[in-house]
């Protein structure tokens, strides 16, 4: 397909993803019976002190296993690139996390079964579930972007910080629908707030950038595609040291960055051997003894890790993998323990 051709695709999947956020079905009495995940919260009480007891910072695979699997999980979003095939890149980091204990429930799509989505949907429409999947879970969301799917959760996040609008609906995703209204019932507070200023626990994109930032999804975000707003808790940006897709070098690229400093930033360089499309695939590494030992043992630092230390090979993205597995995991402990806590609080 030729550059022309592409584009007007691109522009074509772009208007038939905000078309379909119309229009919004009624979602009448939706105070009165908004969900009350801190009151359903029912945990075995060794599972909860254990769960409390836990360091995010430092979990092993003990602690998937027999704390983290009986607790409940926050949505992961995974959002893939924009060429076809790439969708199965991610489909295999989806499998990576499974491999490695995260329920597949909370990253399949609730209403088509899909494990990523499409950077052509509209962004409202990712921003609107997160805010949906936060009421029902108490649980703040995570995402995770590849490519355009990368640049598409800075896009969700600019969408969540009132960036292009001042209002959001809800996205219902079992109805896979907009509902009519543009607030959600605060699991915590239990008081009313906007779909503006929900924020994820985790994100983070790779490989965001390049002349993908010319097609008319990507528009709006393009000129703040390295500015991290405060709907996020953590981000983490991910540079390939060569990437020939972006046409640029990991040393040159810009940083993310949060004007508050309010965000957990952290610029993450990958080794020159990455390969942009390929990246994500991590599917295998669960399934191999010592890869997965790596994975389970790598904590995040500030520092670059001995690439000579790392098992397998390039084709393996070994250290992509661990280094999203290690915030995942650790921000699932903190969506839990502070479920967890409030549930204890109000006795």
């Amino acid at each position: 397909m030729n550059t022309r051709l592409a584009a007007v695709a691109a522009l074509s999947l772009s208007l038939a993803a905000c078309a379909s956020l119309q229009p919004p079905v009624d979602a009448p009495n939706w105070r009165r019976d908004a969900p009350d995940p801190v009151g359903r919260l029912k945990l075995d009480r060794a599972v909860e002190d254990r769960l409390l007891a836990l360091d995010p910072e430092s979990v092993s695979a003990e602690d998937v296993r027999d704390t983290l699997s009986k607790v409940p999980a926050p949505r992961v979003i995974l959002l893939h690139g924009g060429v076809y095939p790439v969708h199965l890149a991610m489909t295999s980091f989806a499998h990576f996390m499974i491999g490695m204990g995260y329920p597949a429930e909370q990253i399949r799509h609730p209403s088509d079964g899909n494990w990523s989505h499409s950077p052509y949907e509209a962004s409202e429409r990712v921003a609107g579930m997160i805010a949906w999947s936060y009421e029902h879970d108490g649980l703040r969301p995570m995402m995770v972007g590849h490519s355009q799917g990368g640049m598409q959760v800075v896009k969700v996040l600019h969408d969540l910080a009132g960036t292009f609008a001042k209002e959001l609906p809800v996205w219902n995703p079992v109805t896979d629908s907009a509902e009519r209204r543009t607030a959600i019932v605060d699991p915590y507070t239990r008081a009313e707030r906007p779909v503006i200023g929900t924020q994820v626990s985790f994100a983070s994109a790779v490989g965001a950038g390049g002349p993908s930032g010319v097609l008319p999804n990507q528009w709006a975000v393009i000129g703040r595609l390295r500015e991290v707003p405060d709907t996020a808790v953590q981000f983490n940006g991910y540079f390939l040291g060569i990437d020939w897709f972006t046409m640029s070098l990991a040393e040159l690229a810009d940083r993310y960055h949060n004007a508050s400093g309010k965000v957990l930033v952290r610029n993450v360089v990958l080794p020159a051997g990455y390969l942009h499309v390929s990246v994500p695939v991590s599917h295998h590494l669960p399934d191999n003894p010592e890869y997965k030992r790596y994975v389970d043992a790598y904590r995040a630092t500030t520092e670059k890790p001995d690439e000579s230390q790392m098992p397998g090979t390039y084709s393996d993205n070994i250290y992509y993998a661990a280094d999203n597995w290690a915030s995942i995991k650790k921000h699932w402990v903190l969506e839990a323990q502070r479920l967890a806590r409030a549930r204890r609080s109000r006795g």
